[in-house]
């Protein structure tokens, strides 16, 4: 008896704690709960009996007036709970007076909370403050800097945060991260307050409810979205299962990463997290009653007989049979004598009638949509094309400075065709301004599409426009040519001649066996690269500053024949002009110190870009790198302290050191250095150093054409003896200017 009982005690425990884990709860006492100013809904709960699980256990504090609800799990205060999967809580901030790094973060993921990449961004405040988020290596994972007010013009703390003292980015999926603050302070001007101050943020909250950023200074705390998930095995009554079609047709619920989010089907409203009949409710449905006329009447045969004029047996009546029809009904004895009524046709009628009436409502309704649709799709493609800038374009294109012959504007059928309907499998590539995916138009030329991102601010139409306008009045062979662009959709797509092998980055840092790059191919491309950004400075209708330079903006065509490409940020400029005044833009590695400093570009910031890339064809190293040590990073800095340490052949890729001589590496080396001079007025223009490249490759196809014809040890000797001399006279003597103007050294000293 007593083994009985104790098992009995077991099996209600058991089914107690089932019960608890699949979430049938008192709906009326859990449906919905309030801490202070906050609803606390199911699954989330303020009662240990009223949450799904243990995670989502409410603490509501009555140490506050009025009372502060906060997540247990993680002891934050939440500020509102969303069913559609969303909880706002107040987040610390990041801040220092010095440069700053935080403990390590917990990014919720092991209790289903991630931050909400879509709602949230990364903002940084100070003067020349670099700061970002890293993953548990130490790894950049986002970030941005702020630079410092020019300090000619008054401050303005209302401005929006766009880089000038406040700066923001998007999140990436965090996992274990840590934020950092460092300062890139080097003696400008320093108007803003010298503490710093990084933090996650609702961006919503941060552009709508702050009078102006710097508000935040004020605050430990700012709020933040993450995104909550049901486990589906904790919630097995919310996948359906065992349930009625009746039950399950009022909610939906999805299953992503092991995760399950519901949500109430639409034109009905409640809790989908709620056991019937809470769940999902409120819907009018409208239905058609079908009345059974033999049901609701309980004598109606009785009644035809006794209004019927002919003699019939009365006495019989009881053998008379009701028959259902759809809006009538006729009776029939059982007797053989009877003559059962006829089925009434009217009905008949009615019902053929009706469906060939609805057969036509809908061949006109098929008809009255498709028209209304073509017309739909028309206008939706004259408003994108104006929201494009197509008119702008239109007039640009056509006039005399453009070149027309070359450019031209799409349709997105075609271009929806070309690339099968953008297949994921047809992408080349992704950046920072779009995807670009490989195509073929019918005529069989392969192309290149840029499908460009959402347009959703002024300036980003602003850069596609200038691309376009830019790259129409060009004419270079080692220029990416555009071929025309689509304005109809809604995001804008530009149509490039196809470059079939990759960017110059993918060809020095991963190895090629069938085309190594070889000193012969390195020297080329530089030469290629200096002379297009030569004719970009110098020879083009109007000066162009490319802005962004760097080996993932060079591609490599079938012939390993550079292209620049990307001209996105590039400006065209007067003649008269010296340089632009612009909100700085670049990338980390290959971005002109001075520019930075006095956010001033000129025709050598596009020197020292190029300085970079020449350092990376002889080093193969990458133009940033945590292998190297904190003080090393930047290639630019490694590569001028290896030269001033008398290191330089420790540092050359082992491929050059193979292909060339001393003399040439050393006349390079030097070149690149005069492009890395601090000072902007030190640096060579782009027409001295495409000149100085060209006479280093001539010198070298001289000596190549030499050794086929004599001793290669004798004329090995002769061309060591002879080298600095002809060296010296050839490179000086190419352009006189080139010595007084830029105030270097000869190349080949060291």
């Amino acid at each position: 008896m007593r083994m009985v009982v104790f098992q009995i005690i077991v099996l209600l425990g058991s089914m107690n704690a089932f019960v608890k884990a699949v979430g049938l709860v008192n709906s009326s006492k859990c449906s919905e709960a309030t801490c202070g100013n906050v609803s606390i809904p199911y699954p989330f709960g303020i009662d240990t009996d009223c949450n799904m699980t243990a995670l989502y256990w409410i603490n509501c504090s009555h140490s506050f007036s009025p009372p502060k609800p906060f997540l247990a799990t993680i002891k934050l205060e939440v500020l509102d709970i969303s069913l559609d999967g969303t909880l706002r809580i107040n987040y610390p901030m990041l801040w220092g007076c010095s440069d700053a790094t935080s403990s390590e973060f917990d990014s919720y993921t092991s209790r289903r909370l991630v931050f909400s990449q879509s709602r949230n961004k990364f903002v940084a405040m100070g003067c020349n403050n670099f700061a970002s988020l890293n993953d548990a290596e130490n790894f950049v994972l986002c970030g941005c800097m702020s630079v410092c007010n020019d300090g000619n013009r008054e401050m303005n703390i209302n401005n929006s945060c766009n880089g000038i003292n406040c700066c923001q980015t998007a999140i990436p999926v965090l996992d274990v991260f840590s934020a950092s603050l460092r300062s890139m302070d080097t003696g400008t001007y320093n108007i803003s307050p010298s503490c710093k101050y990084a933090f996650i943020v609702e961006q919503k909250w941060f552009e709508t409810n702050l009078t102006n950023p710097f508000e935040v200074q004020n605050m430990s705390h700012v709020p933040v979205v993450l995104e909550w998930r049901i486990d589906p095995t904790l919630f097995p009554l919310v996948t359906g299962n065992n349930k009625s079609d009746e039950e399950t047709s009022t909610y939906v619920c999805a299953n992503r990463s092991s995760t399950l989010t519901c949500s109430c089907k639409r034109g009905f409203k409640g809790n989908p997290y709620l056991s019937h009949p809470e769940r999902c409710a409120g819907k009018l449905l409208l239905t058609s009653v079908y009345i059974d006329e033999c049901i609701e009447n309980s004598t109606p045969c009785l009644d035809f007989w006794n209004s019927s004029s002919r003699d019939w047996n009365k006495n019989n009546h009881s053998s008379l049979r009701c028959v259902n029809t759809f809006g009538s009904y006729y009776c029939v004895e059982d007797d053989p004598i009877f003559k059962p009524s006829p089925p009434p046709t009217k009905a008949i009628t009615i019902a053929i009638s009706t469906s060939l009436g609805l057969l036509f409502l809908l061949i006109g309704g098929w008809w009255s949509y498709k028209v209304i649709k073509k017309r739909k799709n028309i206008k939706r493609k004259e408003k994108f094309f104006k929201r494009n800038g197509g008119l702008l374009l239109q007039q640009q294109l056509s006039s005399s400075e453009a070149n027309v012959e070359k450019t031209k504007l799409f349709n997105s059928k075609d271009l929806e065709k070309a690339t099968d309907h953008f297949n994921v499998n047809r992408i080349l590539g992704q950046g920072g301004q779009g995807t670009v995916y490989k195509g073929m138009l019918v005529d069989g030329k392969i192309i290149a599409v840029k499908k460009s991102k959402v347009i959703g601010e002024e300036k980003q139409l602003e850069e596609f426009i200038n691309e376009v306008f830019i790259l129409s009045q060009i004419n270079h062979r080692h220029v990416v040519k555009l071929l025309g662009c689509c304005l109809e959709t809604e995001v804008p797509l530009l149509v490039y001649e196809f470059i079939p092998n990759g960017t110059l980055s993918q060809y020095l840092h991963v190895q090629n066996e069938e085309f190594p790059a070889t000193w012969d191919m390195r020297l080329r491309i530089a030469t290629e690269v200096a002379g297009a950004l030569f004719y970009l400075h110098s020879a083009a209708s109007l000066p162009i500053y490319h802005r962004d330079i760097k080996t993932t903006n060079i591609l490599l065509d079938d012939k390993y024949r550079a292209k620049i490409a990307d001209f996105g940020t590039s400006r065209s400029i007067g003649v008269d002009q010296t340089h632009l005044t612009t909100v700085v833009q670049g990338t980390f590695g290959y971005l002109d110190p001075e520019y930075f400093q006095s956010s001033q570009f000129t025709e050598k910031s596009d020197v020292y870009s190029f300085g970079v890339v020449l350092v990376e064809l002889l080093t193969g190293e990458k133009a940033i790198s945590s292998a190297r040590i904190p003080e090393s990073k930047s290639l630019a800095t490694y590569f001028i302290h290896s030269m001033e340490e008398n290191n330089l052949f420790d540092i050359i890729d082992a491929q050059v050191m193979k292909d060339s001589k001393k003399e040439e590496i050393i006349a390079v080396a030097n070149l690149a250095k005069m492009c890395l001079n601090l000072n902007g007025k030190k640096r060579p223009t782009m027409k001295e150093v495409a000149m100085q490249l060209e006479s280093v490759q001539t010198l070298r196809k001289a000596s190549n054409v030499q050794q086929n014809h004599e001793e290669v040890e004798c004329v090995r000797s002769e061309m060591y003896e002879q080298w600095d001399v002809i060296s010296m006279s050839t490179m000086s003597g190419a352009d006189n200017s080139v010595a007084s103007s830029s105030n270097t050294r000869p190349l080949l000293s060291f």
